[in-house]
């Protein structure tokens, strides 16, 4: 995942990483954080799909970014990454002999679209996605902090898709499936034939995906968490990390993480007034210091969804330095 970059642009080890990403997430969800991929490696993984590591680790991207390569001989790449020409030119040595014809971006988050305009210049492919970036919601005036800055506003795609449109290319027929919440733009690319599904950052199988106001929406995080948990396909090749067996199962475990995540929040609020701070102190028991703005963000976006609901007050906007309680009438359990 993006993460959030321009929150906390860190660049630890892989070790690092892995151990943060540890301490910030409760055990209730079965992680996997063994992905040995090295950089510039091309790994065939399934019949039809390899994929490439870029070398830009960090606490928030875990190894790097995954970029995938769907197809033999006319393909597709998606993702192209970070703006990394190392990456760029392992990409387009993988498929050297071959004809690029499509790339797909799953979202404009400057990890994974900004290689495009590399790939496209040297292929002459089609750029594929849902649209430039925009937010969730439009900022508050309140709001003095922009979490969006880690956003590629310099992408704009050639074809701009939408959920149930299809993809096809010499060998593949990728479907779109619209996965607001991450970002608002986020698309999954779904090869129903395979009964696999290219998630880019809505699921990871080694840490839970960040969900920063404006940027993202909890409420449509967990929308798409259904939505993909519906379908058909069985293994996730996600944007950063190992792919995920038995998806449907595993999104499961995601959305009981945020119900949690949602029940301990207002078991703190019915205690008494708290700050964002005090709500990921009460939370996050033993985060990383590194990470505790990001929590702040996505305990935000829980309050965004509770205060929309009725459930719980601020005064004025619901911003990350507002002061937050339960609404009159209101229990702990949101009765």
């Amino acid at each position: 995942m993006r993460g959030l970059m321009g929150i906390a642009a860190l660049n630890p080890s892989h070790e690092t990483a892995t151990q943060a990403f540890a301490m910030a997430d409760n055990d209730d969800v079965p992680f996997n954080r063994n992905f040995p991929l090295k950089p510039g490696v091309v790994e065939q993984v399934r019949p039809g799909v390899r994929r490439i590591l870029c070398d830009n680790p960090s606490p928030f991207t875990f190894t790097g970014t995954v970029s995938y390569i769907v197809g033999q001989g006319k393909v597709a790449i998606i993702d192209p990454g970070p703006d990394n020409e190392a990456h760029a030119q392992a990409l387009l040595d993988a498929v050297r002999g071959e004809t690029v014809t499509h790339i797909l971006v799953t979202h404009t988050h400057r990890d994974h679209s900004p290689n495009t305009g590399r790939i496209k210049a040297a292929t002459g492919a089609t750029v594929y996605a849902e649209g430039p970036h925009r937010a969730s919601r439009p900022r508050y005036e309140s709001e003095k902090h922009n979490p969006e800055s880690g956003a590629d506003r310099d992408f704009a795609p050639d074809v701009r898709v939408a959920h149930g449109e299809t993809i096809e290319g010499d060998g593949f027929r990728l479907e779109v499936i619209a996965t607001p919440g991450h970002t608002a733009n986020h698309l999954a690319f779904a090869w129903p034939d395979r009964k696999l599904s290219f998630v880019g950052d809505h699921v990871m199988g080694w840490s839970t995906s960040i969900v920063a106001p404006p940027d993202g929406s909890m409420v449509d995080y967990m929308a798409s968490l259904e939505r993909l948990a519906a379908r058909g396909e069985e293994l996730y090749f996600s944007g950063h990390g190992p792919e995920i067996p038995e998806g449907p199962r595993y999104l499961r475990f995601l959305i009981r993480h945020r119900q949690a995540r949602e029940t301990s929040i207002l078991h703190r609020l019915a205690k008494g007034d708290a700050d964002i701070p005090a709500l990921v102190r009460a939370i996050y028991i033993g985060i990383d210091p590194r990470l505790t703005t990001a929590a702040g963000y996505s305990v935000l976006a829980h309050l965004e969804d509770l205060v929309a609901r009725g459930i719980v007050a601020t005064d004025g906007d619901p911003v990350i330095g507002g002061t937050y309680r339960m609404a009159k009438g209101r229990i702990a359990n949101g009765e």
